[in-house]
């Protein structure tokens, strides 16, 4: 991964808008209905920002119950190692997030994936 790639995603696309040694870049767009894995990083860190349209968040911070929430556009949601999490579109037009992330690229732990992964 690269800046500048594109890259398409079953639940939608991601770009990289910047990747150094320090930390990650990224858009992610999520169709209408469309939904990533459930999954938790154990080293990476994310911040999550809603730009555009309409995204559900789901996470489970350790010993907590699952939490659901519609994402505020503009307010960052942090993402710490361990914090299970799914996101999907729930807008006509679904949602662009900006994510902000350590470099751990690979660090994803998959519980459930609609798509098969």
């Amino acid at each position: 991964m690269q800046t500048g790639d594109y890259i398409d995603k079953p639940w939608g696309w991601e770009r990289v808008l910047e990747l150094n040694d320090r930390y990650c870049i990224k858009h992610l767009f999520i169709a209408q209905d469309q939904r990533l894995s459930k999954q938790y990083h154990q080293r990476k860190r994310e911040t999550l920002i809603l730009i555009s349209g309409a995204i559900e968040l789901a996470w489970t911070r350790p010993g907590m119950p699952e939490e659901v929430l519609s994402m505020a556009e503009g307010e960052p949601y942090m993402i710490a190692p361990g914090t299970v999490h799914r996101m999907r579109g729930v807008g006509t037009e679904g949602g662009l997030i900006l994510e902000v992330s350590t470099t751990e690229m690979d660090d994803v732990v998959r519980l459930e994936d609609d798509y098969g992964r």
